[in-house]
């Protein structure tokens, strides 16, 4: 009777070449009764890989013999180091597949797993800045159930913007930024295309959480949403669902985490004890979900928690423990990959990889993660509204490439003011409420696309009634003109511009009740204003390398 061959992992088929330092798949590995086909495999009469040149302690018992084969694991253990520490990946579900290996048949596998989406962005011109070096990936967690059965809640709901971060990566690699949108805040949502072609109308005020899935909305149309908003230009996204959690969190052995109290929530299915935990799988996914047992109750509240376990993930991934374990990397390369949902702009495993290496490079102590300034929304007590102009500052540190860490130093030195002759006094700013402020936007730069942008840049401001208009003729100076009466007006937004106080000019002939006029100059080009250098007093934030955070 014919055995049956054991079944095999193939994490395990992965073996380590003491001569190059690299693994490689060997299929014979994990096989009981197999040899493994390693170096020190040799035709006979071949020298050992260890035995020393010329010193012939190989074959010879004894203190020499021990002294060689200390200093050859010695060496390969410096060896292994060296390239596992080349192997680094972070931030959660972007920590892909680097350290795989070279073998076809899984890098097919790997590829297979992934899903990839052709995203409709519209206008070109009509986008913000390119970030250059800088990177800012939209991570996007979906609260899809489907295929998850009634347990977390209604089986049939489509994937809405649960849980969005916007990952910003220095050009420098010094540090990077994740930005966390609250689900209730209230946007304007843009008109948005999906893959398919289907146009989807927008809509001046709702709920960010319905830029993805209603109305059929697609990452794309999130992705046109963050942008308008922040006036960030996003490069890829990045979407998963409730079971990468699940599958991620148990790929790496479990995520540390932390409670400041105990914690019982039905909703979540969370029931946990004061104290330290290593959660994954269904634990781990309750922990995310969890708002109504901690803080408040609301989704201010799971922003931290999220921001924990995130953090702590990047720890473990970052960890020897996980690095020289081609099991676990195999795991983690194989649940993340089935677990994503990504542009086609980074839809294969080596665009993947060569991303999750540039997160790599950046220390843990210089990732800050951070909540979007918000107030309660004066309409609705359960919904949110941006907090200017805390909001519009923190956004504009980010496209500036300035970093929230006190230990990284400003990644771009050449953006800081220049030592020169002291610039035009600006325009005081008198106590005007910008939201009641009508300003229309005009290009008269000569190079398009500029007055969308200055729109969204003003709107972040609070100037929420800012609009686009016709292209002016080309001027050298950007101006302000004031219909009759709405001087102070006119004053506040040079202001909020930064514009020199001769920029603003009054025209007599203009329908009093009109709105002010922006002309945008070609000196907006020669001269965008300095980014901030300092973040918003009372921004919540938590950084990656603190182990003492707790969900209170």
């Amino acid at each position: 009777m014919q055995q049956d061959k054991p079944e095999v992992d193939p994490a395990d088929q992965w073996t380590r070449d003491p001569e190059t330092g690299q693994y490689r798949l060997d299929p014979a590995a994990g096989i009981p009764g197999q040899r493994r086909r390693t170096a020190d495999r040799r035709a006979p009469g071949e020298t050992p890989a260890t035995e020393s040149a010329g010193t012939g302690t190989a074959d010879v018992p004894g203190p020499g013999r021990r002294d060689s084969r200390r200093r050859a694991a010695a060496a390969a253990k410096r060896t292994r180091r060296r390239r596992a520490l080349k192997w680094t990946a972070g931030a959660g579900a972007l920590v892909m597949v680097a350290g795989c290996g070279g073998a076809y048949y899984l890098y097919q596998h790997f590829n297979s797993n992934l899903t990839s989406v052709k995203v409709q962005l519209g206008n070109e011109e009509e986008r913000p800045k390119a970030a250059g070096d800088a990177l800012n990936i939209l991570v996007l967690g979906t609260d899809s159930r489907q295929g998850l059965g009634r347990e977390y809640g209604n089986e049939g709901s489509v994937g809405h913007a649960d849980t969005t971060l916007l990952f910003h990566i220095s050009k420098d690699r010094s540090n990077a930024t994740a930005i966390s949108i609250p689900r209730d805040l209230m946007v304007p949502i843009p008109e948005c295309q999906s893959g398919s072609g289907k146009k989807i109308p927008g809509s001046a005020r709702d709920m960010f959480n319905n830029s993805l899935g209603q109305e059929g909305r697609d990452p794309g149309c999130t992705w046109k949403t963050v942008e308008k908003m922040t006036g960030i230009r996003v490069d890829h996204f990045v979407q998963v669902n409730f079971e990468a959690v699940k599958t991620l969190s148990s790929a790496v052995g479990g995520v540390e985490v932390c409670a400041a109290k105990d914690i019982n929530d039905k909703d979540s299915h969370l029931k946990m004890s004061k104290g330290r935990h290593v959660v994954q799988g269904d634990e781990a996914l309750a922990f995310v979900r969890t708002r109504h047992a901690v803080g408040f109750g609301g989704d201010l509240t799971r922003i931290p928690l999220q921001q924990q376990f995130i953090s702590s993930m990047i720890r473990k991934i970052k960890s020897d423990d996980t690095l020289t374990s081609p099991s676990k990397l195999y795991k983690l390369a194989d649940a993340a990959t089935k677990a994503l949902t990504v542009d086609s702009g980074i839809g294969s495993v080596d665009k993947l990889k060569d991303l999750a290496l540039d997160l790599s490079k950046v220390d843990t102590k210089n990732i800050t993660f951070a909540t979007v300034p918000v107030l309660d929304d004066p309409k609705d007590k359960d919904r949110l509204v941006l907090k200017q102009p805390d909001a519009g500052q923190l956004f504009s540190m980010v496209a500036g490439d300035r970093s929230l860490t006190e230990t990284a130093a400003p990644a771009d030195a050449a953006t800081a003011a220049p030592e020169t002759a002291p610039a035009a006094p600006t325009a005081a700013a008198p106590t005007v409420d910008p939201k009641d402020v009508r300003v229309t936007v005009r290009n008269g730069s000569g190079t398009r696309g500029q007055s969308g942008p200055t729109v969204e840049k003003l709107r972040t401001k609070g100037f929420a009634k800012a609009t686009t208009a016709p292209d002016a003729p080309v001027t050298a100076t950007t101006t302000v003109s004031f219909p009759t009466g709405q001087d102070a007006a006119a004053a506040a937004l040079a202001a909020a511009l930064d514009l020199p106080g001769d920029a603003v000019r009054p025209d007599p002939k203009a329908d009093p009740k009109g709105p002010l006029v922006l002309v945008l100059g070609k000196d907006v080009l020669a001269a965008p204003a300095a980014a901030p250098t300092e973040a918003p007093k009372d921004l919540q934030r938590v950084q990656a390398d603190d182990t003492d955070a707790c969900a209170k």
